[in-house]
C-alpha cells in the first residue's frame, strides 16, 4: 500500500500530471471533446501546476498525496465548502491514473482527508462529481449518500454533477465506511 502523506509544494508537478491525465482517462466520452482538450492540455498542466504549489504553500486546503516508490501515484484535496450547505468540508479532488485504481489507494486517501478535516473541526463532507461519472459508483460504496444536483452550461453542453455526502465524517475517519 503506497505511504499518505501531506503534499509539498514539490509535488505541484506531479499532481497537475495526475489531475490532467486522470481527467482525459475518467471523462473521454462523457464531456465535450473540445471542452475536455482545453481542460488537460499543456497549458492547462502548467496552470494546475502553479495552483498546487501555491495552495499547498497556503496550507489552507488538506492536500494528502499516496507515494509509492519515491513517485506521486494519486492525490486528494478537501477545505471549507463552497456551496454544500450544511456540510463542514467539501472534497475538491481525488484523482489517480486508472493504472494505479482498484488497489485501495483511492479509499485510503478518502480515509486520510476525513481524519484531517476532523482534527480541522469538520463533522461531515460533501463533494460533487458528474452524474456519469462511474467514480459516482464508488464514493456510493464508500458510504456517501446523493444529496442534490446542479447543472452547469459549457461550450458544447451541459454538465450535470450530483452532490455526494457524510453527513457524518467518524465512520468514513474509522474506515467503516
Amino acid at each position: 500500500m503506497p505511504a499518505i502523506r501531506p503534499a509539498r509544494p514539490e509535488d505541484a508537478r506531479a499532481i497537475a500530471a495526475i489531475h490532467t491525465d486522470s481527467w482525459r482517462e475518467t471523462y473521454a466520452g462523457l464531456m465535450p471533446e473540445d471542452f475536455l482538450a482545453r481542460m488537460t492540455d499543456e497549458a492547462q498542466r502548467e496552470r494546475r501546476a502553479a495552483f498546487w504549489a501555491q495552495n499547498i504553500a497556503a496550507g489552507q486546503d488538506v492536500v494528502l498525496v499516496a507515494e509509492e516508490d519515491g513517485e506521486v501515484i494519486a492525490f486528494a484535496s478537501a477545505g471549507a465548502p463552497r456551496d454544500h450547505d450544511g456540510y463542514g468540508a467539501e472534497l475538491f479532488t481525488l484523482y489517480s491514473r486508472r493504472a494505479t485504481q482498484g488497489q485501495g489507494t483511492g479509499q485510503a486517501l478518502l480515509q486520510a482527508v476525513a481524519v484531517a478535516l476532523q482534527a480541522r473541526g469538520a463533522q461531515s463532507l460533501a463533494l460533487w462529481v458528474l452524474d456519469v461519472n462511474p467514480t459516482r459508483q464508488w464514493y456510493a460504496r464508500q458510504g456517501a449518500a446523493e444529496a442534490g444536483e446542479k447543472a452547469e452550461p459549457i461550450a458544447g453542453g451541459e454538465l450535470r454533477e450530483i452532490r455526494m455526502g457524510w453527513p457524518d465524517l467518524r465512520e468514513l475517519a474509522a474506515g467503516e465506511a
